[in-house]
């Protein structure tokens, strides 16, 4: 399974997916982009804007981001940071899903992140 193993694999293994997934945003793959969500982030964006996954990403204003900054990865939890970005991701069967994107710190508070499940 894709991300098991040491720590270092964990980290290379969420590094890569989303590397993966801010190459199909900056390319306006939004079926890609959808792919790459975990089912339940999928779900809220779907039900907030009441329309298909692709259609709704679309409308999403995330920014355009590139180069990892760092990786933290914990069990089956991992952050992502890049030059512009910062993703929150988990392990699935079938690997790594992003469940948060569009993420900005917020000093003492949790991140705001502009896609999200619930």
């Amino acid at each position: 399974m894709a991300g098991c193993g040491a720590p270092g694999a964990r980290q290379d293994a969420a590094a890569a997916a989303g590397t993966a997934f801010e190459a199909a945003v900056v390319a306006g793959d939004h079926l890609r982009a959808c792919a790459l969500l975990s089912p339940q982030t999928r779900r809220q964006l779907e039900q907030d804007a009441q329309k298909p996954c692709a259609v709704a990403f679309a409308s999403q204003k995330l920014p355009a981001a590139s180069g990892v900054d760092g990786v933290e990865a914990y069990g089956r939890q991992a952050m992502v940071r890049m030059a512009g970005d910062t993703l929150f991701l988990s392990l699935f069967t079938g690997g790594w899903k992003v469940v948060a994107a569009g993420c900005t710190p917020r000093q003492d508070q949790p991140y705001d992140c502009l896609i999200k499940g619930a």
